[in-house]
């Protein structure tokens, strides 16, 4: 069994292992980490020599940790990334190269219908009938996005959103309140075979889904980092929020994971505090006490026009995991609009949590 493992902002970590009457056997740890003393490799290796092959991720770093010396030092990884490679290689886990990416870059579309179109694309993904799909949006109207499990009237200030044009919509994953205008946001979705994370924790798969556009950034010339649980943030401050969606496959087997990200190229922090209401509370957490702190807008970053940044996103992407051109196919449109009038323009939906 092979498994890798590419630690955010760090090293690549792979394992190859055997399982024999329960148990890992032949257990081999490479990489283009840096590990000293050299022999610290071979402590790795026994100590997950023999380790049941049910053993959780903490389970398999606190067999590391005791077997290294103390004065081992590790430099692009941890015990515990070795441990989730342990786990890959597990699950059969893929990697990003496994794949034949479609990219679906459309004309500007309702809000309603991105929420629609995450459902269905996703869907398919997880039903196999489609390939891992990035997906960039452009919007044709100012909207804020609310997390499934967001009160409405406790995220939104209805006049505000309306004496701003503001549609409001509720998306089918959790995670706070978004604010997005057609000039000002990039959006993306990855839809995504659950195989690609299998073996992360919930909190590692966002790292592992965010690791390509920390790299976007920095050929941007940007120093980004996954800060944890779903924002990416740099030293001037957050620049983008993520949130994901697990969904099952058919007949309840391996399914999809839907993963999107909201990035502020050029907010309106005015207009922004006009419309959402954002608490002490959560500014207090983020360690500011003004919203228009905690968002530094890409625009002032790269010093590029909104579609030059895309374009780079897109282009470096492409260079380390390959990329098609696609679209969405009229079955696909088809669905989502029905999707649209159904769920995500209806009250029942929207207003779920009052």
């Amino acid at each position: 069994m092979h498994g890798e493992y590419k630690v955010p902002g760090g090293k690549l970590v792979v394992v190859d292992l055997d399982v024999q009457d329960g148990r890992l056997r032949n257990v081999r740890v490479a990489g283009d980490f840096f590990l000293e003393p050299d022999e610290a490799i071979l402590d790795i290796n026994s100590a997950l020599e023999g380790a049941p092959a049910d053993t959780d991720t903490a389970g398999l770093k606190n067999r590391i940790d005791v077997a290294l010396p103390e004065s081992a030092v590790l430099f692009g990884f941890t015990s515990e990334s070795v441990a989730v490679a342990v786990r890959r290689a597990l699950a059969q886990a893929t990697d990003w190269s496994d794949y034949d990416w479609q990219l679906i870059h459309a004309a500007p579309q309702p809000p309603a219908l991105h929420m629609a179109l995450d459902e269905v694309i996703t869907t398919e993904v997880a039903a196999g009938r489609r390939p891992p799909t990035l997906r960039v949006w452009e919007w044709d109207a100012p909207a804020v996005i609310i997390g499934s499990f967001q009160s409405l009237r406790n995220e939104v200030d209805a006049a505000g959103a309306a004496r701003h044009g503001v549609t409001v919509v509720r998306r089918i994953s959790g995670g706070g309140a978004m604010f997005a205008e057609p000039r000002s946001t990039i959006t993306y979705s990855l839809a995504v075979p659950e195989a690609l994370v299998s073996g992360l924790s919930f909190a590692d798969s966002y790292a592992y889904l965010d690791d390509w556009v920390l790299a976007a950034l920095g050929d941007m010339g940007i120093k980004a980092w996954y800060q944890p649980l779903n924002d990416i943030a740099t030293e001037l401050g957050k620049v983008a929020g993520a949130a994901q969606k697990r969904m099952v496959g058919p007949g309840g087997g391996p399914g999809a994971v839907l993963h999107h990200v909201t990035m502020s190229y050029d907010i309106d922090a005015d207009k922004m505090l006009d419309v959402l209401r954002i608490g002490k509370e959560k500014l207090s957490d983020k360690g500011t006490r003004s919203a228009k702190k905690r968002v530094d807008p890409l625009r002032r970053q790269t010093g590029l026009p909104r579609e030059a940044v895309i374009e780079k996103m897109i282009d470096s992407f492409r260079s380390r995991y390959g990329l098609t051109r696609g679209e969405v196919t009229p079955e696909e449109l088809a669905r989502a609009q029905d999707l649209v009038l159904s769920k995500f323009q209806n009250d029942e939906w929207t207003a779920r949590i009052p």
